[in-house]
């Protein structure tokens, strides 16, 4: 078995608020940077395609069903014709990215919370939608289902994803350990709206070192940023907005390493690209002391089981006799 050795990067930025061609366009420059400085993995914020919806929690749910036409309107599809030029810049550059977008449904109420998975050689290789939006999010996004909870194997290693708030969830977690989960991607946004007492960026630290520490893997947090464009486009209907919004610690990316510690010096609030180098064959050693899906567990006491079968939304039946047995 081989454990590989490689150079990864995760951006800090905010997305062209609501312009997908742009924000492409912007997601498609740090990838040729970071391809540039040799990195094989590039990690991209929560809902990055292209914009999160900030306006559940600073405006009533009324005020905010315009903006919500607004994000549907500009969600997109895996097979847009912009998301296409994003899969052959990882062809292009050989390099695997890992990015959120607001992909559209099949019914014009449904937008879900994705997280997508490109291999080096384009190819749109996973798609993991949030499984339970949070707290104001339920406002905008519909749960995704079992059958995204799935590690893919690449060139640097297999690798999985949760969005924001789902990193707290531990049998989430868990499912994608038990898949042999060495590399995991965490994105988030910047959320200055929390509660007075709430650190944002050290909440976020605390997620990712727990996920690393507990299943002995490198754990890459990328969080998005709240631009003045942003707040200029909301301010007709919120004119308190930079008070709500310009709060400090409120985004983290980085990296944690199997012992949960960070790796280098993470990104809080500015912008931009950091590296680490990453050599899984560091998930072994402490697996020795603390390994929960091995030596370190008793499954003769717990039992988890996961339900990765697809939500049918409807099923056709073309026979009385069939029908008439449920």
């Amino acid at each position: 078995m081989e454990f590989k050795k490689f150079k990864a990067a995760t951006v800090q930025t905010a997305p062209v608020f609501l312009n997908v061609e742009k924000t492409i366009d912007k997601a498609i420059s740090f990838v040729q940077e970071a391809a540039t400085n040799g990195a094989k993995l590039i990690a991209f914020p929560e809902v990055f395609v292209a914009g999160y919806p900030y306006w559940n929690w600073v405006m009533t749910p009324v005020q905010g069903s315009k903006w919500y036409e607004e994000l549907y309107k500009c969600s997109v599809t895996t097979d847009d014709e912009d998301m296409l030029r994003l899969y052959q810049a990882a062809k292009d550059n050989d390099i695997h990215i890992v990015i959120g977008i607001n992909e559209r449904g099949n019914s014009y109420g449904e937008i879900y919370n994705t997280n997508l998975i490109i291999d080096n050689n384009g190819n749109l290789i996973g798609r993991h939608r949030k499984l339970v939006p949070t707290w104001a999010e339920k406002l905008t996004w519909t749960s995704g289902d079992g059958s995204s909870l799935k590690v893919y194997d690449t060139e640097i290693g297999p690798i999985g994803t949760l969005a924001c708030g789902e990193n707290t969830n531990t049998l989430a977690r868990f499912t994608l350990l038990s898949q042999g989960e060495l590399i995991h991607i965490a994105n988030y946004i910047s959320l200055p709206v929390a509660p007075p007492d709430y650190n944002m960026a050290e909440a976020i630290k605390i997620r990712a070192a727990a996920h690393s520490f507990e299943g002995k893997l490198f754990t890459i947090v990328s969080c998005s940023t709240i631009s003045k464009e942003i707040m200029d486009a909301l301010k007709d209907d919120v004119p308190n907005i930079e008070e709500l919004l310009t709060r400090k610690n409120s985004a983290f990316s980085g990296f944690i390493g199997p012992n949960g510690a960070v790796i280098g010096e993470p990104l809080i609030d500015d912008e931009g690209i950091v590296y680490a180098d990453i050599d899984l064959a560091k998930c072994i050693q402490p697996k020795q002391m603390h390994d929960i899906l091995g030596h370190y567990n008793r499954f003769d006491i717990f039992d988890l089981r996961v339900n990765i079968a697809p939500t049918r939304k409807i099923t056709f039946i073309d026979n009385h006799e069939e029908f008439n047995k449920r």
